[in-house]
């Protein structure tokens, strides 16, 4: 039995699998989010998010689980700026 693209998507990233999808990151970044055991899927949500297409999942939904994290992870400096502006 061949695996599907589904069944790749949902299976655990990997250190190179991060760097590719969400680009380069520093250690103080990428640890937090390999710690959360991300899939390619929740990856790629998160991606979707930060790039403001957020509505291809559907009018006024937000990003929640992992993705969600991974997204926080993300904008806590820019989020952290704003504050001090």
């Amino acid at each position: 039995m061949t695996k599907t693209s589904a069944d790749s998507k949902d299976r655990p990233a990997t250190r190179e699998d991060i760097l590719s999808i969400l680009g380069e990151l520093d250690i103080g970044k990428l640890i937090p989010i390999l710690d959360l055991h991300p899939t390619i899927a929740e990856l790629e949500e998160a991606v979707v998010t930060l790039e403001g297409d957020a509505d291809v999942f559907g009018p006024g939904r937000t990003v929640a689980g992992v993705a969600g994290e991974i997204v926080a992870l993300l904008t806590a400096d820019e989020e952290e700026e704003e504050r001090r502006a």
